[in-house]
Parts: structure tokens; sequence; C-alpha cells
């Protein structure tokens, strides 16, 4: 896997293999011992017995790059954990370091022959598998977009979607009227980048110089980035970022797929990676000279009508699923209403009784020491009576509280009772 830690795999352990390379290379004995084994010995783990014989400077090293990617996982590890709300709950890191099967988890310490055969396994399959995810995005970009552009078409009265269809088939043709694409690894495409990119006469086209010019951060190898940078010219005929009719995702996409076929043909040991020897074997090739035309993506539609079928049927089924829970959401927002307005009464009349308890009995006994004031006695005239009687009423209707009755016979203390039964 050399050259692998001069760009982003896009793996999730991508530092951490950068790294371990990295100072892999750094060990003579080694970084000999990788150039001259087969992709096929190391995929078989013959390479990682060889880090016994690595100097103890870069064991060390090692060692220290794995307890760091240990501790980066178990924060991951904690992280996931607390967001899903399992704080209180002990972590079994052991158990869950499992999963991670490009580092021995037995041994969070020190970096061993395992290590290394683990890591260069689980590189090259999750590579493989890495194109493949990429693949399947791009169809389901391509899918959505048709689905889209349906979708909008449905909204438009017939005029306007007759206009939306011209547009889109004139966008189309002028997308695909563009200068011939060459052959991906052909030697007219790799001349042209001699030409135009490196300025070097087309005459003087050798294939070593060239190899040595485009092997960027110079180790013997073209990796996969090195390679889709030869790409550039021919990707730049067909897409402008400026065009409507040009989309960069698909462009991307054509850079994979040259990619893809250009390792297919040249790398023949299968390890990702074009060595010098196996770039001119492939140019001394019949294909190499006279390549067959190359069909770009607007020749090769990304999915089958049976594929956007499904995945118009899978997109109904999910809207329908996810009104069916919007229903649902709303049943469950209308009960929480209705029980907070249950709420809101019970916490109202609890207000009410405790200021009747608390607040207006303070004021009610105030209004009975008033009315009890100069209370006359029992023998007092009928005209005293009836004067403290107004008064009586006068103090209640200050008060705001219901007045007592004006008929109080002579002599009677039922005005003064009638204060302890008021509302």
């Amino acid at each position: 896997e050399v050259g692998m830690h001069t760009y982003d795999t896009g793996l999730h352990y991508d530092r951490y293999l950068r790294e371990v390379i990295d100072f892999l290379e750094k060990d003579q004995h080694f970084r000999e011992k990788l150039h001259n084994t087969d992709m096929e010995d190391i995929k078989q783990g013959k390479l990682a017995k060889e880090l016994d014989f690595v100097s103890h400077h870069v064991r060390t090293k090692l060692d220290e790059l794995k307890r760091q990617e240990v501790n980066r996982l178990r924060t991951l590890i904690k992280a996931k954990q607390d967001l899903e709300g399992g704080n209180d709950i002990a972590v079994d890191h052991q158990a869950l370091l499992k999963q991670f099967e490009y580092l021995n988890h037995m041994n969070p310490h020190t970096f061993e022959v395992d290590d290394l055969d683990r890591l260069i396994k689980s590189a090259t399959n999750d590579l493989e598998n890495y194109d493949k995810e990429r693949h399947d995005e791009f169809k389901k970009y391509e899918m959505m977009k048709e689905h889209d552009r349906r979708e909008h078409l449905k909204t438009l009265d017939e005029d306007e979607r007759k206009k939306e269809e011209e547009h889109y088939e004139e966008m189309r043709k002028k997308h695909a009227d563009h200068p011939k694409v060459n052959h991906p690894g052909s030697h007219n495409q790799l001349k042209e980048v001699w030409e135009e990119a490196d300025g070097l006469d087309p005459e003087d086209f050798d294939p070593k110089t060239f190899f040595n010019l485009h092997d960027t951060n110079g180790d013997g190898f073209f990796d996969e980035q090195e390679l889709e940078a030869l790409f550039t010219k021919e990707l730049e005929k067909m897409y402008d970022p400026t065009n409507e009719e040009d989309d960069m995702v698909e462009m991307e996409e054509e850079r994979l797929r040259m990619r893809e076929h250009v390792m297919n043909e040249v790398d023949s040991n299968k390890d990702r990676l074009v060595s010098l020897d196996e770039f001119l074997v492939a140019t001394k090739k019949k294909e190499f000279l006279e390549p067959d035309s190359w069909e770009t993506l607007e020749q090769n539609q990304a999915y089958t009508d049976e594929e956007m079928r499904e995945f118009e049927e899978h997109l109904a089924q999910q809207e329908q699923d996810l009104n069916l829970k919007a229903v649902d959401l709303q049943k469950q927002r209308d009960e929480l209403e209705r029980q907070q307005e249950q709420l809101n009464a019970q916490k109202v009349e609890l207000q009410q009784v405790q200021g009747v308890e608390g607040n207006a009995f303070p004021e009610i006994h105030a209004v009975e020491n008033q009315l009890h004031l100069e209370q006359p006695a029992p023998e007092a005239p009928q005209d005293t009576l009836q004067e403290h009687h107004e008064q009586q009423n006068e103090v209640l209707a200050q008060h705001g509280l219901p007045q007592t009755h004006q008929d109080l016979p002579p002599g009677h203390q039922e005005a003064a009772q009638g204060q302890h039964n008021l509302p």
C-alpha cells in the first residue's frame, strides 16, 4: 500500500494508516522489502512478518501510534454512547474495540505483526468497497435528479411542461457536444497531457520520463490520485463548472470510471498501484496505440428503467411512512396539549382556592373588625341601629362585598353573624 499516505483514502482510520506507512518507510530494511514484495504476498501477510526486523525506534513510534488510535476509538465509543443516552452504563471498551478489525484490540499498547497484517487486509478490502459505495451513491444521485425533474414537470401546465422538456433536451445535447474524448491511459491521451499540461514536444513523448514527471510523490508508483490527475484534461473537454448542462458530480464519477479502467488494464498484480514496470509494459500493448473508443457517462445511463421504478416505489413508500409518522406525531401533540390544558385548569383552580384562603381572609377579617367597631348596645334606639346598619353597608360596598339586609329587627345581632357567611 505504498503511496497511500499522500492523500485521504476516505477510511475512518485514514490518518492511522498513513502514519504507520510513513514510519515503516523510514526503516531502510522494511522499505526495501516493501518495494520488492508482490502485492499478493503482502495481502497474505508475508510482509507483516518483516516487522520483527524493524528498528527499535520505529517500533516504539508504532506502539505510540497504536495507543493514540485506541484512545481515539475509545473517545468515539464514549461519545456515541453519550449521544444515545447511555452515559451511566459502564463501557466495555475491549468488547467494543473488537468491531475495529484493522487493529488487534487484545494488546492496546503495542503494535505487533498481527496489527500490520490486519491493517493491510482491512485497507485493501475497505478501499475496494469504497469505490463500490461511490458508484452506488452516484446511481442514487442520478435517480433522485431524474425523480425531482419528473416531479417538477407534474407541477407545470401543458405549455410550461413542453418548454421545460425542450430545455432539458437542449441541455442534454449541449453537454454531449464536446471534442473527442481520448481513451484513458492510451498513447493519445497521455501524449495530450505531455503536450498541453507539461508543455513538451509531442514528438519527444517518452513513457519513462512521463511516468517520473507524474509520480508526484516520487515513490516509484502511480497511486489512484496520481492516476486520476492524468484525466483532468479529458474531463475539462466535457465539464465546465460555469455551464448549466455540466454536472460536477457526474465529472467525478467519470474520473472514477477512467481510473478503474486504467487500473484494470495496467495494474497486473492488483495492489491498486501502478509501478514503472507495469506502466512500461502497458505502453507496449496494441491497445495503447489503437484503443477502442471510450464510452462516456452520457452514453452509459447509470441505472436501468427497472432500478428507477424500484427507486421511485421506495421513495413513495418512504413518503407514506413519513406521513403516517407525521399523523401519529400530531395525535401525540394534540394529546399532550389536551393534558396541558387540563393541568392549566387544575392550576387555576388551585390558585383560586389558595387565593381565597391566603389572600381574601385578611381582607374579610379587616372588614369584620371595622364592622364590629363601636357596635351599638342592644337597647340603642331604632334610629341609632339604622344609622349603624348604613355604616356597615358603606364599609361592605367599599370592599366590593354584598351588603346586608335593611330590615334587621331592633336589638338583633344577625348583622355581625352574617359577616361569617360571606362568600
